[in-house]
């Protein structure tokens, strides 16, 4: 089993292992005092992994409940959130219970901030089933919901108790989800370079993924334990997310996340090389990471994705845009531009 701490003012740690999942309870009894559990997660995980989840739970004596919502990015809204808040009151969780997020980045992220806001905070142990959640969402603390204005507005930082991220549910990973941990999987090879862009570059695989994951996770939890409540550093993993989220969000959700992630990360490529900040050999070595993802033909930059960034968290200010450029594989940067010189940019 591999141990990654994540050394933040509340340390802990995340593990990556096949069969994690069925010693889940054990390992939540190390970090938590809680009596009583919630598991949430979605119709599609349920299907798949939550009678083994309760039932690894329950057998060390915990009291476990369940709250199951509808799968899809549509789905993390105000509403289920405020559901789970009541499920929580309902069964009587004190400040000393606990919510388990088994799941992707939705569960994690709703499952998360519910955690974070019910009696002011309770414990939350994140149980990531994605490849995407495994590598970037389960990890740093970011909590909350979209509103109808964009992603993430409604959020909290509220860090695990712990990751536990078994590799073997990745075996059941449809197509869709497996693309969408690729995207974040590209971001991480354009921010680090190095070991993690030569698996992407090779492909991943049943013999690289378990190195991967382990790569990915430690690379944001060193980014975290440096900047938790992203004042400056930790601003370098919304690499592609700027104009990703827009993408997300105009196509009302219709193009997952990790792939609306990997067409940010697209339009940043093409606008760095055409302004003459990256180098070929680079640009080239990206594209085809982009490409082996599906990403062929990158969406146009409209009107309304402008305004969705306009609105987007990464917004500041007045009039401010806090973007992440590319000058080299291994080599990203974290400039502040005005919306009107961001626009330029990527529409050039």
């Amino acid at each position: 089993m591999s141990e990654i701490r994540v050394n933040v003012g509340a340390p802990y740690s995340i593990f990556t292992e096949s069969g994690l999942l069925d010693r889940l309870g054990k390992e939540i009894k190390k970090v938590t005092g809680a009596h009583k559990v919630l598991v949430v997660t979605d119709t599609n995980v349920e299907k798949l992994y939550l009678s083994r989840a309760v039932e690894a739970i329950a057998c060390e004596g915990y009291d476990v409940y369940t709250f199951v919502f509808e799968a899809g990015e549509r789905s993390k809204t105000a509403k289920t959130y405020l559901d789970i808040i009541s499920a929580l009151g309902e069964r009587g969780f004190k400040r000393t219970d606990a919510v388990v997020a088994l799941g992707g980045g939705v569960v994690g992220d709703i499952a998360g901030f519910a955690a974070a806001t019910y009696m002011r905070g309770i414990d939350v142990i994140q149980v990531p089933t994605t490849l995407l959640a495994m590598i970037d969402s389960s990890i740093g603390g970011k909590t909350g919901v979209d509103l109808p204005f964009g992603k993430n507005l409604l959020g909290a930082f509220h860090q695990p108790k712990l990751v536990a991220a078994d590799i073997s549910l990745l075996s059941t990973l449809p197509e869709r989800e497996w693309i969408n941990g690729i995207g974040e999987g590209i971001k991480y090879a354009c921010l680090d370079g190095g070991r993690i862009a030569r698996i992407m570059s090779d492909g991943l695989n049943g013999e690289n993924i378990c190195e991967f994951v382990t790569l990915c996770a430690a690379y944001k939890a060193d980014i975290v334990a440096r900047d938790e409540k992203e004042g400056g550093l930790r601003r370098l993993l919304n690499l592609g997310h700027t104009v990703g989220h827009a993408i997300e969000k105009q196509s009302d959700f219709a193009i997952a996340h990790g792939l609306a992630v990997a067409y940010g990360i697209g339009v940043m490529l093409r606008a760095a090389y055409e302004s003459g900040e990256l180098p070929r050999s680079d640009f080239e070595f990206i594209s085809a990471m982009l490409e082996k993802a599906g990403v062929f033909e990158l969406p146009e930059i409209t009107d309304e994705i402008i305004a969705a960034v306009a609105m987007d968290k990464k917004a500041e200010g007045k009039d401010e845009i806090s973007a992440v450029k590319i000058a080299a594989v291994g080599k990203c940067e974290v400039c502040k531009m005005t919306l009107a010189q961001f626009e330029k940019y990527i529409r050039l």
